[in-house]
């Protein structure tokens, strides 16, 4: 993948604003009412279109597709996996619990997306890829028409996935993971094998700490997180480490954030992730501090950082001086050319559910593109 060698290049961690019409096609998708197929296609392909022309406008060096075909980065699996069916109930992250009457507000809000998101039944199995094929042929031809730098796919994760999909099928939750791993592998390595870089999601990381594992110490948590990544590197085995990122977030929701393990709890762990670039939240107030852990643990030297220089969960539209302070306190710890300036986490992770204004959305990464132009003049 692109790295910085001359200037700091600019990304984002996927998800984008959806428009109202194909807001109202995947949801339509979701509820499985009838479609018009070549109209369903043709919207999604002129979505990718428009999204991938956006971000180069807004001075994006490493764009995406968006996630325009998407319900949600983790449930989408469903399209193309068997073995998953039904709904099942919603777990609050712990922070939550901890302050209900904000969580009932955030919720009354519409703040909650309102979705299936379905148990494992049965086998896990690759049922159809053919989604997939038409989303890395929509990004490339969208990635043709327009000048950009480099093109990233999003995927869930075998962890994220078993977060977000309680089982009740696999004797263990090992067997769940090594089952979900074989299976997302194909999908892997179909998009490294199309020529784009690879962003795998796990949130599990460091959200499945206040969520899904919030019985457990964090002793424990810890090596489900070593049980994890090594899952994930065996479906990863047969790609390379430098066409792949890792992100991981603690949850791209506003709330108290106060249950979210230390990042430097999670960071020997995370780092034994095959990925050569890790994507972390770094500007939310609950993480903005942690850039020092870069001097505490070693970066390994085969590794990449791209924090986030923007908050995804908020309207303020970061001053470039801001990105730019940000980006030159990671570059003057591991280097400027292991640093790639991203965002906190998507900015529409849901369909229609994004907090950011669409607007909003890409005049922070125009002050991300100005904040690492003004960046690398300090730096170069």
């Amino acid at each position: 993948m692109k790295l910085s060698t001359e200037r700091i290049l600019t990304t984002h961690v996927g998800s984008l604003p959806r428009s109202q019409e194909v807001f109202e096609l995947v949801f339509a998708q979701e509820r499985g009412d009838p479609l018009d197929e070549p109209a369903f296609k043709s919207a999604i392909a002129q979505a990718v279109k428009e999204v991938v022309s956006s971000q180069y406008k807004a001075g994006v060096d490493i764009v995406s597709d968006g996630e325009m075909s998407k319900i949600s980065y983790a449930t989408y699996i469903k399209y193309r996996l068997s073995g998953f069916e039904g709904d099942s109930p919603r777990r609050t992250p712990a922070d939550l619990q901890a302050y209900p009457n904000f969580a009932g507000r955030a919720s009354k809000s519409g703040g909650t997306p309102t979705y299936h998101r379905p148990r494992c039944t049965g086998p896990v199995a690759v049922k159809d890829l053919q989604p997939l094929h038409e989303d890395i042929a929509n990004f490339k031809a969208a990635l043709a028409a327009t000048p950009v730098t480099e093109g990233f796919m999003n995927s869930a994760s075998p962890g994220v996935i078993a977060l977000f999909q309680p089982n009740d099928y696999y004797p263990s939750h090992e067997a769940y993971l090594e089952a979900l791993a074989e299976a997302m592998r194909q999908e892997y390595e179909a998009i490294c094998q199309a020529g784009l870089v690879l962003q795998i999601d796990s949130p599990d990381l460091a959200l499945g700490r206040h969520m899904m594992f919030n019985d457990l110490t964090d002793k424990d948590f810890l090596k489900m997180v070593d049980e994890h990544v090594e899952v994930l590197n065996h479906a990863l085995r047969n790609v390379p480490a430098e066409q792949v990122r890792l992100h991981i977030c603690w949850g791209n929701y506003e709330g108290p954030h106060h249950c979210d393990i230390e990042l430097k709890k999670i960071l020997p762990g995370v780092l034994k992730a095959k990925p050569q670039v890790l994507s972390f939240e770094a500007s939310n107030p609950r993480h903005a501090h942690e850039w020092q852990v870069f001097n505490e643990i070693k970066l390994p030297d085969d590794k990449i950082l791209m924090p986030g220089m923007l908050d995804s969960t908020t309207n303020f539209v970061e001053h470039h001086e801001l990105v730019a302070e940000r980006i030159c306190r990671f570059a003057g710890v591991v280097g400027r050319e292991r640093v790639l300036a991203g965002s906190d986490c998507g900015f529409s992770t849901f369909a229609g559910f994004g907090t950011v204004d669409k607007d909003i959305v890409y005049a922070k990464l125009e002050s991300l593109a100005r904040g690492a132009e003004l960046a690398s003049t300090r730096l170069w």
